[in-house]
C-alpha cells in the first residue's frame, strides 16, 4: 500500500484498562482529523501486579489486533506495559510505536524545592526504564517514589471522588508532601482522572505533571517524520474494544470520555 493510502489508516492506542483514555483525549486534541482505535485490556487490569511475561504477552496480542485493523502507528498508553514490553514490540512490529514514561524530566525542571514525588504502579517503579530515569535525574533532585495499589481499580470502577478513593490518595500523597515534594508526577495513565482530587489533597502550591500532552505531540512528530500524518479535512472517529464485558466497561468509558460510545468485545 502506498504512503498516501497509509495516511488514511487509523492510529491504535491501548492500555491495561480505561486509563489510557487520558492519553486518547490529548491525541484527539492534537490530531482532530485522525481516526483512533482504543483497546482497554480491562479483563487483565491492573497490570501493575502482573508478571512481565504476562504483560508482554498481552501487549503483543493487542498490537497484533490493532495492526490487523490497519493501524499505521501504535501508542502504548500505559507506563507498566511500556516497561515490560516496549523493546519486544518495537522489534516485532514495523509500525511506529510511541511509548509512555513517567515525566521525571519535566518535573525535575519544574521543582523549586528540589523534591519531586512519583505516583505509579509497583511494576513501573520496579522497572529498568524507571531505574534509568532515576539515575539520570536523581543527582540533581530528590526523587520520592510511591506505589499506589488500588488506584487503578478505583478508576476502572469509575469511582473518581468517593471516600475510598480520597483515602487512598491521601495515604499516598501526604508522605510525599511531608518530605518536601512540590511537584507530583502522574506515572500511570489512570491517575489524570484523579487529578482534581489530588489537587484538593495536595493543595494549590503543588504542581501535578501529566505527560499525556507531550505523548500526543510526539505522536504528531513521528507521524510527520514517517509521512503518515492524515491530510483529511474532517473530524476523526474513535472505536473502542475491551477484554472485559463490554456492558461493564462501556459506562466507565462513557463517564471518562464524556460521550456515548459503542464498545466491542476484543477478540480472543
Amino acid at each position: 500500500m502506498n504512503a498516501v493510502n497509509l495516511k488514511k489508516n487509523p492510529i491504535g492506542i491501548f492500555d491495561s484498562g480505561v486509563g489510557g483514555l487520558s492519553v486518547l483525549r490529548e491525541i484527539r486534541r492534537e490530531l482532530p482529523g485522525e481516526d483512533l482505535l482504543y483497546v482497554a485490556d480491562s479483563g487483565h487490569a491492573p497490570y501493575g501486579d502482573k508478571s512481565v511475561q504476562l504483560i508482554e504477552t498481552r501487549a503483543i496480542a493487542i498490537v497484533e489486533f490493532l495492526v490487523s485493523q490497519n493501524a499505521k502507528a501504535i501508542v502504548v498508553a500505559c507506563n507498566t506495559a511500556t516497561s515490560a514490553a516496549i523493546a519486544t514490540l518495537r522489534a516485532k512490529f514495523p509500525v511506529p510505536i510511541i511509548a509512555m514514561e513517567p515525566a521525571v524530566k519535566p518535573a525535575a525542571a519544574h521543582t523549586k524545592s528540589g523534591v519531586i514525588g512519583v505516583l505509579a504502579t509497583s511494576g513501573t517503579l520496579a522497572s529498568d526504564n524507571f531505574a534509568k530515569l532515576h539515575n539520570r535525574f536523581g543527582a540533581d533532585v530528590k526523587i520520592l517514589i510511591q506505589a499506589c495499589p488500588g488506584l487503578v481499580e478505583q478508576v476502572e470502577a469509575g469511582d473518581l471522588s468517593g471516600s475510598k478513593t480520597r483515602a487512598l490518595i491521601a495515604q499516598y500523597v501526604t508522605p510525599l508532601l511531608e518530605q518536601g515534594a512540590d511537584t507530583l508526577v502522574l506515572g500511570c495513565t489512570h491517575y489524570p482522572f484523579l487529578a482534581a482530587l489530588i489537587h484538593q489533597i495536595a493543595g494549590p502550591t503543588v504542581a501535578i505533571i501529566d505527560p499525556a500532552a507531550a505523548i500526543a505531540r510526539e505522536l504528531r512528530r513521528r507521524l510527520t517524520s514517517a509521512k503518515l500524518l492524515s491530510v483529511e479535512n474532517r473530524a476523526g472517529s474513535e472505536r473502542f474494544w475491551t477484554s472485559a464485558a463490554p456492558d461493564v466497561t462501556r459506562p466507565v468509558i462513557f463517564k471518562l470520555w464524556q460521550m456515548e460510545v459503542d464498545v466491542q468485545s476484543l477478540p480472543n
